[in-house]
C-alpha cells in the first residue's frame, strides 16, 4: 500500500514517524499499541520507520521522532513530536471522529 492510500484507508488516519534507535520512541511503542487495539477496526494506524522510509520523511519535513500526524479525509489536520501520554494521543485522535 502506498502512503496515499493508507491515509486515505479510513476517514482517520494516525501515522507515526519512529526510529528503531530512537529511545523515545521505544518509549511510545507500548502506547501506540493500546491505542491500536482501543480503535481497532475504527482508526487506522501506520509506524513507519525513517530509516526504511527517508524519501517518504522527507517528503513529510520528519525532523524528530516519534513525529505524529493526524490525517482526516486524507489531510493532515494534527501533527506533534515527542513522547506523549496515551490518553493524550487517543483524545486527540478521536477528536477528530
Amino acid at each position: 500500500m502506498n502512503y496515499t492510500d493508507a491515509i486515505n484507508s479510513t476517514k482517520v488516519v494516525l501515522v507515526e514517524f519512529y526510529a528503531t534507535w530512537c529511545g523515545h520512541c521505544r518509549n511510545m511503542m507500548p502506547v501506540v499499541e493500546q491505542v491500536k487495539e482501543l480503535l481497532a477496526g475504527t482508526v487506522d494506524i501506520y509506524q513507519l520507520d525513517i530509516d526504511s522510509n527517508e524519501e517518504l520523511a522527507d517528503v513529510e519535513k520528519i525532523t524528530s521522532t516519534p513525529t505524529f500526524i493526524i490525517y482526516k479525509d486524507g489531510k493532515p489536520v494534527w501533527r506533534e513530536s515527542g513522547e506523549m501520554e496515551g490518553q493524550y494521543l487517543l483524545d486527540k485522535i478521536q477528536s477528530y471522529l
